[in-house]
C-alpha cells in the first residue's frame, strides 16, 4: 500500500515541496502544509476502530502500526468552580498527547523505507518517537537537554533509543540535532507536517465524544505549538465540512518565563516576540521561538481567542487541585487550568471549555 500523496507546500512562500521527507521549506525556512488533505467526511468514520485511525481517511498516511494512539476520555471536572472537560491524553502509550503525531509521522517515515530517525526533545516527543521507532525497528537517535527531567530521560533510554544529551540552552540541542538530520531522518514534531496532521485527529474525537458538536473553547499549554494548530486545524476542517457553525475559541496558556506568544497577542504582533526569560517548571514549553508561531497566533485571531500567561506559584496549585481532581499530570499539563479563570473571564459567560491534560505527572522528575 502507498500514503495518499497529499501536496505539500510551504506555508510562507506558497512553494509545492515534492520532498517527501522535506520538514521546511529550503527556500525561505517555513514550515511545511498539505495542499490537499482530504475533506473530514462522517460517513469514513470507521466506527469499529478504537483509536485515531478511525479516522483513516481523513489522513495523509497508511496505518502500518499502532500502539493505540488516540481516543482518549473526556472527563467533566472543575477548577476554582469553574467547570470544564479535561481531555485525558496523558493515557496514551507512552504517558503524552505526542503519540497522536509521531504515529502519524512514524508510520509515514516507515513508508518511504526510513530506517533511523533524529529527534530533539525535552522529553514527551522524544519519548514518544523512541516508543514507535522501537515498536518498528528504526533506530532512533534522542537530543535532549542535558537538565531534562531524569525520569524522561529514562524513559527514552528504556525504549531503546540513542539519548543524546546536549548542555546549554533549549536552542543549542536543535542545532545538535539538525547536524545529525544530515544523516537521517528528522522526526521533527515542531516541524513535522505529518505529526501536525496527527493531531488534529483531537478535535474530532473531542467533536464526536461531544454529540457531534464542538465546544465554546479550548485551552492549550503552548510551547511549540503543535496540539494547539492541531486541534484548531481539526476543528477547522469540521467547519468546512459543514459539521459545525463556528470554531471553537483557542486560547493560549504559556508560563510566564517563556511566553513569545502571550507577548505577540498582546502587542498585536504577526510573529512571537523575546520572552523575558528565566526558569518555570513547565518543562515541556520552555520555547522561547516557536517555528510555527506565526500560524498559533493567526489561529487564536481566527477564532477570537486569546493567550495568557500564568506564574510558577498558579501552575503548582493547579497541578496540586488536578490531583485531588484524581488526574495526576505533570506541571506543563497544569498551565491551562492555571489560566482558567482568566479564560472565563475573557469569555464574559458560562461556557464549555476543553482542556488537554497533555502528559501523565509520573513523567515528572
Amino acid at each position: 500500500m502507498t500514503d495518499i500523496q497529499a501536496q505539500l507546500i510551504c506555508e510562507r512562500c506558497g512553494q509545492t515541496i515534492d520532498d517527501r521527507l522535506a520538514w521546511r521549506c529550503e527556500s525561505c525556512g517555513g514550515p511545511l502544509w498539505f495542499a490537499d488533505l482530504p475533506p473530514f467526511d462522517a460517513d469514513s468514520i470507521r466506527q469499529h476502530e478504537w483509536s485515531l485511525w478511525r479516522y483513516a481517511a481523513m489522513l495523509p498516511v497508511i496505518r502500518r502500526f499502532s500502539l493505540g494512539e488516540g481516543m482518549t476520555p473526556l472527563v467533566p471536572t472543575t477548577s476554582s468552580e469553574v467547570p470544564f472537560l479535561a481531555k485525558l491524553e496523558f493515557v496514551s502509550a507512552t504517558g503524552s498527547y505526542k503519540d497522536r503525531g509521531v504515529s502519524v509521522m512514524l508510520n509515514h517515515l516507515l513508508g518511504l523505507g526510513v530506517e533511523a530517525v533524529v529527534e530533539d526533545s525535552s522529553g514527551n516527543a522524544g519519548a514518544s518517537v523512541a516508543a514507535y521507532a522501537g515498536g518498528i525497528g528504526m533506530e532512533a537517535s534522542i537530543y535532549v537537554p542535558a537538565e531534562a527531567p531524569s525520569n524522561k530521560i529514562n524513559q527514552i533510554a528504556r525504549y531503546g533509543a540513542h539519548v543524546v544529551e546536549v548542555s546549554g540552552p533549549r536552542d543549542a540541542v536543535t542545532a545538535a540535532c539538525e547536524e545529525a538530520a544530515q544523516q537521517a531522518a528528522y522526526a521533527t514534531h515542531a516541524w513535522n507536517p505529518f505529526y501536525l496532521a496527527g493531531q488534529m485527529t483531537g478535535a474530532w474525537e473531542i467533536w464526536e465524544q461531544m454529540g457531534r458538536r464542538a465546544p465554546d473553547a479550548v485551552v492549550c499549554p503552548v510551547g511549540q505549538g503543535g496540539l494547539f494548530l492541531g486541534l484548531a486545524r481539526g476543528f477547522q476542517a469540521l467547519e468546512e465540512a459543514g459539521l459545525i457553525d463556528r470554531l471553537p475559541r483557542m486560547f493560549a496558556a504559556q508560563s510566564s518565563a517563556f511566553d513569545p506568544i502571550v507577548r505577540a497577542w498582546e502587542a498585536g504582533s504577526e510573529a512571537p516576540l523575546e520572552p523575558a526569560g528565566g526558569d518555570t517548571i513547565a518543562d515541556g514549553i520552555k520555547i522561547a521561538a516557536p517555528v510555527r508561531g506565526r500560524e498559533i497566533l493567526a489561529a487564536i485571531r481566527a477564532s477570537d481567542g486569546g493567550a495568557f500567561r500564568v506564574d510558577e506559584t498558579s501552575i503548582n496549585d493547579a497541578q496540586t487541585t488536578l490531583a485531588k481532581r484524581g488526574l495526576y499530570v505533570e506541571p506543563t499539563s497544569a498551565v491551562p487550568m492555571a489560566a482558567l479563570n482568566a479564560v472565563q473571564d475573557r469569555l464574559g459567560q458560562p461556557a464549555e471549555i476543553v482542556i488537554p491534560l497533555t502528559g501523565s505527572g509520573l513523567k515528572a522528575g
